[in-house]
């Protein structure tokens, strides 16, 4: 059974590619939706234009693609992967009958917060969430927001309600970051925590004080 990961128009596409490309490198299949906001957020963070007609190839370039902007950092097999189109709401993963091991939402935009917690369900994305929720199935959602208004706090706690897990990206530096892909596999570690999925982008704590200023936090996976 796949992982769904949906990936929303907030800043952060660097988060969903480290999460993609763990999930991958631990031996997941992926199910995978971009809706159409975050198109606008990826070509603007990295200059790629992700296509529904070329989307293996765009998506091999993005997973590629270093969170220091650096391309062919990273070599990744896209075998696992199946993609699905924001709009396609007849898509597999829209009905509760198409079995998966739960979603992922990385980053969350603080608009797919509120459409996933009130159920509007306007595109695949927030359809899939739904159906996630309902099914009583992990649903992780790496919101990507600063400040956050009382608005969209209460949405998280709704969402948190239903059985979702809220994890902030909010990168920590007690893993010895020397990079800015350590402070991004921090957060998409934290995500992958929580659905349970195992994963060596970041070191944890041990209970030791100092560890950090050993530097070289993370270790590649992908």
């Amino acid at each position: 059974m796949p992982w769904i990961v949906g990936v929303s128009g907030a800043s952060g596409t660097p988060y969903a590619a480290a999460v993609l490309r763990a999930l991958l490198a631990a031996g997941e299949s992926v199910d995978l939706v971009v809706s159409r906001a975050s198109r606008l957020t990826l070509l603007d963070e990295t200059g790629i234009s992700f296509r529904d007609a070329h989307w293996r190839d765009d998506l091999g370039e993005w997973l590629a693609r270093g969170a220091d902007g650096k391309p062919d950092t990273f070599d990744v097999s896209l075998e696992a992967v199946r993609y699905w189109g924001a709009g396609d709401l007849a898509a597999g993963p829209s009905s509760g009958s198409y079995a998966t091991k739960g979603m992922l939402i990385v980053p969350a935009s603080t608009a797919c917060v509120a459409g996933v917690a009130l159920g509007l369900s306007k595109d695949l994305l927030q359809r899939v969430a739904s159906v996630t929720l309902k099914e009583r199935r992990p649903l992780v959602v790496a919101v990507r927001e600063t400040p956050l208004n009382g608005q969209t706090l209460r949405h998280l706690v709704a969402l948190d309600d239903a059985g979702a897990n809220v994890v902030p990206a909010s990168p920590a530096f007690y893993a010895g970051a020397t990079h800015i892909q350590d402070l991004v596999d921090f957060v998409a570690g934290r995500v992958l925590d929580a659905a349970g999925v195992e994963h060596r982008l970041y070191r944890r704590w041990e209970g030791e004080l100092g560890q950090a200023r050993g530097g070289g936090g993370a270790t590649r996976t992908a």
